[in-house]
């Protein structure tokens, strides 16, 4: 199921999105997404709606340093263990929303990412059950003050300013994420670009090590990680992230 959320002439709904590319439909879900969706039987052209980030969720959290290369291009070793930070809900927008450069940092970067979104509550969820525990996956774009990353020492200002966690343009629910290609693109340059194999730490050992650390509630969404290639946007630039399977978010760069 391709699960969506999106602004009608009627407000906003999480829907089901059907039907041929070009020609899709946002079937409205009554309430939300989680378990076995019911439906109030609106429907709308997805045409006719503007997509938001599917989801809004209790948390974000991060994994740094998740492919061997882009620890490379960061200056350090791959870490043994998963490396995991948090950036704020305040931080999510949708496709086509412009992404702010703040006008504290020189440099803002992009940052494509496979995203996980959790599907129900759970906690020590051994790797093997993680699917389990997960309602799909979309994409993402953990977008990064490089310069204050670097002056802070630690994440969080850098990593939560608001709209520096795009999400969408869907979510995916029956996906294999073992072996996708993933692509970011500045004004149609490819910029990035990998597969998933290479992640040094899998989806589910991923769900384990977080889960080992904190509940995880149904919306959370986990950021699996970078590729190499990471680099700066420019107000008036604008940045594509596609998964395979999955899709493509872009969103315009403004400066504020």
């Amino acid at each position: 199921m391709k699960l969506g959320r999106v602004a009608s002439p009627d407000g906003v709904a999480f829907v089901a999105i059907e039907g041929d590319e070009g020609q899709e439909t946002a079937r409205e879900i009554a309430e939300h997404p989680f378990g076995t969706p019911t439906f109030t039987g609106r429907t709308w052209k997805l045409s006719e709606t503007r997509l938001l980030a599917p989801i809004l969720a209790t948390k974000i959290i991060a994994i740094g340093k998740n492919y061997a290369a882009h620890a490379a291009e960061m200056g350090g070793e791959a870490p043994a263990d998963p490396v995991i930070f948090m950036k704020p809900n305040t931080s999510i927008v949708g496709p086509e929303a412009p992404i702010v450069r703040p006008p504290s940092s020189e440099r803002v970067d992009y940052e494509g990412e496979l995203a996980i979104v959790i599907g129900r509550p759970c906690k020590d969820v051994p790797a093997a059950k993680a699917k389990d525990v997960l309602l799909g996956y979309t994409v993402a774009n953990d977008v990064t003050a490089r310069d204050q990353q670097a002056h802070d020492g630690q994440w969080t200002r850098g990593k939560g300013y608001d709209t520096f966690c795009p999400l969408g343009p869907w979510i995916i629910t029956d996906f294999d994420p073992s072996d996708v290609a993933i692509k970011t693109e500045l004004d149609g340059e490819t910029k990035q670009t990998s597969r998933t194999s290479l992640m040094l730490h899998s989806i589910g050992e991923i769900v384990e090590w977080v889960s080992r650390v904190m509940t995880l509630l149904p919306g959370d969404v986990i950021l699996t990680g970078t590729p190499e290639g990471v680099g700066p946007m420019l107000g008036g630039q604008r940045v594509s992230v596609t998964v395979d399977g999955i899709g493509t978010l872009s969103n315009p760069v403004i400066d504020k």
